[in-house]
C-alpha cells in the first residue's frame, strides 16, 4: 500500500508501509519510519541509504524508534531512488525533515 509523505517543495509516493524489513529491497533510496495506530500513521524517522534494507536492519536509531511508538506498530515506507546519488536522496531527505517533525534524528 503506497503512501505519500509531503515535503516543503513536494510529495513523495513511497511503496510500503511494511511490517518487517523482508520487504524491502536493498536498492538506493529514502526510507520513512512510522508508527501505525488506529488506522493513522505518525512519521518517526526519515532518512537515506544506498542500500535500503541493510539501513534500516542496523539502523543505530531503533532505540528511539521502539521509545517513541507510543503502542503503535512498526512500519517503514520507501521511496526508491535508482537515478539519484546521495546528494540526491539527502535533498528528499531534508525537504521531508523540513516539512515535518519527527522525534528521531535530524538532517
Amino acid at each position: 500500500m503506497p503512501i505519500t509523505i509531503s515535503g516543503k517543495e513536494k510529495e513523495y509516493t513511497f511503496q510500503g508501509l511494511y511490517s518487517s524489513t523482508s520487504s524491502l529491497n536493498d536498492n538506493s533510496g529514502v526510507y520513512a519510519i512510522l508508527s501505525a495506530r488506529n488506522e493513522h500513521y505518525y512519521l518517526l524517522d526519515v532518512g537515506e541509504a544506498g542500500e535500503v534494507k541493510k539501513r534500516v536492519e542496523t539502523h543505530d536509531r531503533k532505540d528511539c524508534w521502539e521509545r517513541n511508538m507510543n503502542g503503535g506498530a512498526f512500519r517503514c515506507a520507501v521511496y526508491y531512488t535508482p537515478n539519484l546519488q546521495q546528494e540526491g536522496r539527502r535533498r528528499i531527505e531534508k525537504d521531508i525533515r523540513d516539512n515535518n517533525s519527527t522525534p528521531c534524528g535530524t538532517f
